[in-house]
């Protein structure tokens, strides 16, 4: 094994180095907390255990016997991983250091996308109105139906996909001798150059824009008492029980959601426009702009999969309809915002503040 040796990070840059370790104590807490579950038969929040939604969840198809020792062994053995990717850093030889990288990410995309399904999107889109109607006591809903232990596993699961994630993208930067806080090693890929950038990401901006709106269309239809691609007497049951005003939230926060990605391939995306007094003209930070879109584009691709695994969901959609076709191109959808983010990362990085490169 090869010891890798890297210059001090500089001012303000000390974030990628702390990936590692609290991966490793999100991980190791959670997997001790899941072993309990193992050896008293309780707290394990998914499959057959959760009865708030688990039916479009992937962890359907494990039973439960299965499902928590195997769940605990994998936090474990993943925060056990991310201990060894903290510093000093080591280059392992080649087929274990792919072994290694080829789990991390493995676990980091069972966390953040298979085990949070639709129920992180849903819950996305309707926080605005649950704060703002909450104290009027709308919508009519009882909250601890809503935040229950198994939500918070969905997020406590997205939280350490993400750390884990970090974790590995830091640790396989620093053992190629590249710069572990944006990757640099002194050599250009034409794809990543800001110019290939604003190219590739016009495309993946639109793409990303156009599928939430088609969604929002049919939602905002049968809130105008349309029944775009449903049945007239279903429209007039989700209209007796609200459920079209929810539809219709759900609609407008796609609708915000395809606005704001058009942004990252905007001038105003880069300059707050001259309507928001006090930020008018002053550069847009670039991680008050990648971070949501890559949020949102996990929890859509994580909701994709549950959904759209579910045979149910085709037959109350009737799968390429009006209603159904939308949702399923959410995997489209989640990639494509993804992309387009990093490609707006791409262009407005600018200097390292740890490598100087740029």
């Amino acid at each position: 094994m090869t010891t890798i040796t890297s210059s001090p990070p500089r001012s303000g840059s000390r974030w990628p180095d702390r990936f590692a370790p609290l991966a490793a104590a999100w991980l190791g807490l959670w997997g001790v907390l899941a072993l309990v579950s193992t050896l008293t038969g309780a707290g394990y929040p998914f499959g057959a255990n959760d009865t708030h939604g688990g039916d479009v969840n992937l962890l359907r198809l494990v039973p439960v016997d299965l499902a928590t020792p195997l769940f605990a062994g994998v936090l474990l053995t993943a925060a056990v991983a991310a201990l060894a990717m903290s510093r000093p850093a080591i280059r392992p030889p080649g087929p274990l250091r792919a072994l290694l990288a080829g789990y991390g990410w493995a676990v980091a995309f069972g966390l953040a996308v298979v085990v949070p399904d639709a129920r992180v999107l849903v819950v996305l889109g309707y926080l605005p109105i649950l704060i703002v109607g909450a104290p009027f006591g709308w919508p009519p809903i009882d909250y601890s139906e809503v935040l229950n232990w198994a939500l918070f596993g969905r997020f406590a699961a997205l939280a350490g996909g993400l750390l884990l994630a970090g974790a590995v993208l830091v640790w396989q930067r620093r053992t190629a001798e590249a710069c572990v806080g944006c990757g640099r090693d002194g050599t250009d890929r034409g794809w990543t150059t800001p110019a290939a950038a604003a190219r590739w990401g016009r495309w993946a901006a639109g793409i990303a824009a156009a599928i939430p709106l088609a969604y929002a269309s049919t939602r905002f239809a049968w809130a105008a008492g349309i029944p775009l691609g449903i049945s007239r007497e279903f429209l007039t049951e989700m209209q007796e029980t609200g459920l079209v005003w929810a539809g219709f939230g759900l609609g407008a926060f796609a609708t915000v959601g395809a606005i704001l990605t058009l942004g990252l391939v905007q001038r105003w995306g880069e300059r707050f426009p001259g309507w928001m007094v006090g930020l008018a003209g002053r550069r847009v930070p670039v991680k008050l702009a990648v971070v949501p879109a890559a949020l949102v584009a996990i929890a859509v691709t994580a909701a994709s999969l549950g959904l759209l695994s579910n045979p149910e969901f085709y037959r109350l959609t009737g799968g390429f309809s009006p209603t159904g076709t939308p949702m399923l191109l959410w995997p489209v959808w989640g990639v494509a915002l993804g992309a387009a983010a990093y490609a707006y990362h791409l262009r407005r990085r600018g200097s390292c503040r740890r490598c100087g490169r740029g």
